[in-house]
């Protein structure tokens, strides 16, 4: 397991995170996993005795029963808290009071006491927003990160699922009043789904910000189980849960030339995917996710394939993007800027 520095911090983090959306099966994530406590105990166990030391949740997950599961794995196996960076999420509606849902200071401060209360911790190592809430200014969300983390109770912040101009203000906010930014960015990434890479990743990589790709298997779908000569999607959870949107004929395509590569290294599909990820200069840590034992060791040993050029090659031209203004512009307006050599 390598260990990347998260955005401008001197914070080291497993470049596989374990992600614990399948923990409680609850309401609307039922469909996603119903992983109970010994399971995630056994799934826990072993990915932080493969290297991990970076966990995701969020309030929102089962309705609070994901943040319960993770914090009580913590505290079953033992694992010393400063071996761990935590991650969870405030935005989401946590019941029915006209205020439970949002960003304000008012959410954001009762959201990081109660996911303390469930997780069993006393500090919150990363805090995402997870989306966005127009009917509060942005300035107002900033102000109500900033007083969670000066009263000790999250170290660093994060945003998911935001623009990268709403990214580029709120951090213009923090610099503008000496409040903490955001160092990490959690957004859909996989390698039928690049679209971040047109405006996203380029800000990420000059603001120095962590990349955390959620969903980098496309919600099953790059697992080959659903296109080419697979045709074992019962339980998989693209068969009940559709998500996130994609374009499948495109994925298709993908997935077809992730399987010839795998065929010849002799390695599952999903592998190729996260490798694929892992490979990206932008990224700094994987969200994996897992039901059971034998998916968590498949997604782990992804970290051990080396693609080569000529193979990376291969796959970023069935993935690519279809060029859209300005970025054709741009390639046309910087023919000639530089004498070529002869």
């Amino acid at each position: 397991m390598k260990y990347n520095f998260l955005g401008d911090t001197g914070v080291l983090v497993s470049e596989l995170c374990f992600g614990t959306m399948t923990f409680g099966g609850k309401g609307f994530w039922k469909p996603i996993g119903m992983q109970q406590q010994d399971e995630a105990n056994r799934l826990i166990k072993k990915s932080f005795e493969s290297g991990i030391n970076f966990y995701d949740t969020a309030n929102v997950y089962s309705e609070g029963k994901s943040e319960e599961i993770l914090g009580q794995s913590f505290k079953t196996l033992g694992l010393n808290r400063q071996d761990l960076f935590v991650a969870t999420k405030v935005r989401g509606r946590m019941g029915q009071g006209v205020n439970q849902v949002g960003l304000s200071r008012l959410h954001i401060q009762y959201s990081v006491e109660d996911s303390l209360r469930r997780l069993n911790m006393d500090h919150i190592d990363l805090l995402y927003i997870h989306g966005v809430d127009y009917y509060t200014p942005l300035e107002e969300t900033m102000r109500g990160l900033e007083d969670v983390i000066r009263s000790g109770k999250v170290r660093y912040l994060g945003v998911s699922n935001h623009a990268a101009w709403e990214i580029m203000k709120a951090n213009s906010f923090a610099q503008g009043y000496g409040w903490n930014r955001f160092e990490a960015c959690q957004h859909y990434y996989s390698i039928a789904s690049r679209d971040i890479e047109r405006e996203l990743i380029p800000m990420m990589k000059d603001q120095n910000l962590g990349l955390m790709p959620w969903s980098p298997l496309a919600g099953g779908y790059l697992t080959g189980k659903f296109s080419g000569n697979g045709d074992e999607t019962v339980g998989a959870r693209r068969a009940e849960f559709d998500f996130p949107p994609l374009d499948k004929e495109k994925a298709d395509k993908v997935v077809e030339e992730m399987r010839k590569i795998a065929n010849t290294k002799g390695v599952s599909i999903a592998q190729i995917a996260l490798s694929w990820l892992l490979h990206q200069e932008a990224v700094t840590s994987v969200i994996i996710g897992a039901k059971h034992e034998e998916q968590l060791e498949d997604n782990l040993a992804s970290t051990q394939i080396e693609l080569s050029e000529d193979e990376l090659n291969q796959l970023d031209e069935a993935s690519a993007l279809t060029m859209e203004y300005p970025e054709w512009m741009f390639q046309m307006q910087s023919r000639g800027r530089i004498p070529e050599e002869d």
